[in-house]
């Protein structure tokens, strides 16, 4: 179609064109409505003009829009305008996984990783009885933060066709031949599974038979089915046995070979019979990968050493490596019939012998001599990390981090590891490792450093482990990550020094050091605050569970993510909370001294219950059993700030954020509790602070947006809730904060893009949960004050999450002097408090 930029279809304006194929053309393009960019996919007239089979797309397309996973791209519209059918979806920043591949060989890691989002993203499809039928390269998406997104759900069942039929149209992007051999045909042919070229009806076996075809590829550099023509391609479907991978990678582990193997079986009996099966071997897979430790030889896991462009390179590595292996063999002393070998070989070369038996007896007593001098490392002494400039948040971040690794360390078993008020004295001085180490007694010494980058958000963390004996370092490390990535920083630490340190595990030990791991995982993407976030957390809670039934935190994690699913929106509270309560009093009864139990309890408690009194008490409870728990203050804080004890508030969140500098959801916390108490230049200053550590966290946006719309800086407010609902995946709940700030700025065009947010979200409610608290703040900025309460009577009725701080939540001012405003406080059991 070749449309320009600045063409209206409907609500959407064309920015841009983004691809081309068989299918159509793809643009960039503005929902005028929501302010959002979308991706514009227009369907090309040959898969149009068949009605029914447009029908069929259209419902297929419909179902998959319902759809809501992390891995699935999101589906906003399907439409037609004029003779033109397109289809609205995310906009995605990214690279294919053809570009991904093409830029740089992948590591088994990275296969691994993708393979099982991929396979995610298709176990969520067929659950709900949707088959993808067209699983390449080209229809999976990498966003820059790692997470993967299949994409054109619905448009292969438009594009299909019998293949017998002569001609055959790709639906994909633009195709991209995997080498250059002359007259190869690529494209979606070479990732069908036996069924579709035969035109026989397909299941959801035909996407398992394809994803194969995709781990193959990333693993050999090459499809496994390959040909001169199409019907060459068909004839090595239907018939011809794939090359090994083997062949490409010899290290390749023997599991993943399985994997491919079965996912590749041409009679589809013999496959998995579910992508659920495929995806548990793919975990246990990525599992038994980050568990092995690097080996002395440094067998290289990044494919590049088995390639090169014409796909050859691959074979005469791993041929050079046999060969290789075969020499040393060959030179090495024969292992088989000793005894005779060194009399035969005395009775030759008697005096060269004895030379040789001689310098054997020395080197033996010289190895014999170090072995029993040289003693493992059995006690160790993290030092404070040293902060590069001036930045006050890099030395907070410098204390926590030596805490975090001296607290991790010291749960190591056979480890002794020098408490931080044995270490604390160093912190800024120029060290001596040696010294140190003779000073505290220890064998080995960790030392460290940050910087803060001037250019961008990243932080840039290294740290040596130093034998303490002879100043050799031992291991060293550097990373450059986003502030927001400092936890996982913290961890991947600990695990590297346990590794180097040669720590010994009881199978008891390390099952509790992988549900570690996964816990771990799980509150690092928690801290992240989005929904996607928050189901990705919940996964990694439920593995740690899978592999340690009676593990506590595991529990209180889980609590956690339906505690914030229910307050962001992204889940029904009626059945968030109640999920939440659940699991936390499974954590208290697995280990009734933790304070992450409690804490989760009576977040739930005043939440939902509106229970006040023992919501707070279940607080002070955590805080006894553990002072140290930031989470524990940071949450009692939100409690006293709805009740307007906003003092006591205030002091609990400076313990929170004094007790973890690393969290970014705590250092903005203050925003939070001074939008309460009216406090709004203190909020804008210290969301400000939070932003220059990340400044695409969306939280600390969206209480800058709050305290710009209380100063009637409107700009500013509409400003930073775009990036807001940007930065949140377009959460609803910043959208319709977005569209609060949009009607209380009283301009014409601000209050028609606020109504047509508030249309798009009543639609939307018709088919997953909106807070009626937050369609009630948009009316009451709309001046309809009937609309408002009646919204906030059925926010009455559904227990919305935010109706807890009615109370004190000056965004429903123009409200207060109303009686039926005080009846709904008193209702909920709330103190009244004046503005």
């Amino acid at each position: 179609m070749a449309l320009e930029a600045g063409t209206s279809i409907g609500p959407y304006k064309l920015l841009s064109q983004i691809g081309c194929g068989g299918m159509g053309e793809v643009y960039l393009a503005l929902d005028t409505r929501l302010g959002r960019n979308v991706a514009l996919k227009f369907l090309s007239s040959e898969f149009t003009e068949n009605a029914e089979r447009v029908h069929r797309f259209q419902q297929e397309a419909r179902a998959a829009s319902k759809l809501n996973h992390p891995n699935l791209i999101t589906i906003f519209d399907v439409g037609q305008v004029d003779s033109t059918h397109f289809i609205a979806t995310e906009y995605i920043e990214g690279e294919t996984l053809r570009q991904r591949m093409a830029r740089a060989p992948l590591s088994m890691t990275e296969i691994c990783d993708i393979a099982i989002q991929v396979a995610n993203a298709l176990a969520i499809a067929h659950s709900a009885g949707i088959m993808h039928r067209d699983i390449k390269p080209e229809n999976i998406m990498i966003r820059p933060d790692g997470l993967v997104k299949v994409l054109d759900f619905g448009l292969a069942k438009l594009a299909e066709k019998s293949a017998q039929q002569e001609q055959y149209v790709d639906p994909s992007a633009p195709t991209k031949q995997v080498h250059t051999e002359f007259g190869m045909v690529m494209g979606t042919i070479n990732y069908m599974s036996p069924e579709q070229a035969r035109g026989m009806k397909v299941d959801s076996r035909t996407d398992i038979f394809s994803l194969g075809v995709v781990i193959y590829e990333m693993i050999s550099g090459r499809v496994p089915f390959e040909g001169q023509s199409y019907g060459d391609v068909i004839a090595a479907i239907l018939s011809k046995r794939p090359v090994t991978l083997t062949r490409y990678l010899p290290e390749i582990p023997a599991e993943l070979e399985r994997i491919v193997t079965k996912a590749l079986a041409k009679d589809r009996e013999e496959r998995y019979q579910t992508i659920k099966d495929m995806l548990i071997d793919l975990k246990k897979l990525k599992q038994q990968l980050e568990q092995d430790v690097e080996r002395d030889d440094a067998v290289p896991q990044n494919t590049a050493e088995f390639r090169s462009s014409s796909g050859s390179g691959a074979q005469a590595a791993g041929i050079a490596r046999k060969q290789a292996r075969k020499t040393e063999e060959m030179t090495a002393p024969q292992p088989t019939s000793s005894a005779e070998y060194i009399v035969n070989s005395i009775r030759r070369h008697k005096r060269g012998a004895m030379i040789v038996m001689a310098a054997v007896v020395v080197a033996a007593a010289g190895l014999f001599y170090f072995a029993t001098r040289v003693r493992p490392i059995d006690s160790i002494a993290v030092l404070p990390f040293a902060s590069v400039g001036d930045d006050p948040n890099t030395k907070r971040v410098c204390e926590a981090i030596s805490q975090h690794l001296i607290n991790d360390l010291s749960r190591l078993p056979g480890l002794k590891v020098k408490a931080y008020s044995s270490v604390a004295r160093y912190a800024g001085q120029q060290v001596d490792p040696q010294s140190i180490g003779r000073e505290l007694g220890v064998g080995a010494v960790v030392i460290g450093k940050i910087e803060k980058q001037d250019q961008s958000d990243n932080l840039s963390i290294s740290f040596e482990l130093v034998n303490a004996r002879d100043g050799n370092v031992i291991w060293g490390q550097q990373y450059e990550r986003k502030f927001a990535d400092i936890r996982a920083v913290q961890d991947e630490m600990v695990r590297t020094l346990s590794a180097k340190l040669d720590v010994k595990f009881s199978e008891e030990e390390r099952k509790l050091r992988d549900a570690e791991r996964f816990y771990e995982e799980g509150r690092n993407a928690w801290e992240k605050r989005t929904a996607d976030a928050m189901r990705r957390a919940l996964d990694s809670f439920q593995q740690a569970i899978q592999i340690k039934p009676d593990y506590a935190p595991a529990y209180a994690g889980i609590a956690d993510c339906y505690n914030m699913l229910g307050t962001y929106g992204a889940e029904r509270p009626t059945v968030a909370f109640p999920k939440a309560k659940e699991a936390a009093e499974n954590a208290i009864k697995l280990d009734p001294t933790m304070a992450e139990g409690y804490t989760s309890r009576a977040f739930a408690t005043y939440r939902h219950d509106w229970n006040w009194s023992e919501a707070e008490s279940d607080f002070k409870k955590a805080i006894r059993l553990d002072d140290n728990n930031a989470q524990a203050h940071q949450w009692y804080a939100n409690l006293l700030a709805a009740m307007g004890r906003h003092k006591e508030a205030e002091e609990e969140t400076e313990k929170s954020r004094r007790l973890d500098p690393t969290s970014l959801i705590i250092q903005s916390h203050f925003g939070f509790i001074y939008f309460f108490a009216h406090r709004y230049d203190d909020m804008i200053q210290t969301c400000q602070k939070t932003l220059s550590l990340d400044s695409g966290f969306f939280a600390a946006r969206r209480y800058l947006g709050w305290a710009y719309v209380q100063k009637k800086n409107f700009k500013e407010a509409i400003n930073q809730f775009r990036l807001a609902v940007s930065g949140s995946n377009n959460s609803p709940l910043m959208r319709a904060e977005l569209a609060h700030a949009l009607a209380s700025s009283g301009e014409q065009q601000n209050i028609e893009e606020a109504r047509a947010i508030l249309n798009d979200l009543l639609q939307l409610s018709g088919q997953r949960y909106i807070s009626p608290y937050h369609i009630a703040l948009i009316y009451a900025a709309l001046g309809d004050k009937d609309e408002a309460f009646n919204w906030l009577n059925r926010a009455l009725d559904e227990r919305a999450d935010y109706l807890v701080y009615l109370g004190v939540d000056p965004r429903f001012n123009d409200l207060r002097s109303d009686a039926r405003f005080q009846n709904l406080v008193q209702r909920i059991g709330l103190p009244v408090v004046n503005p």
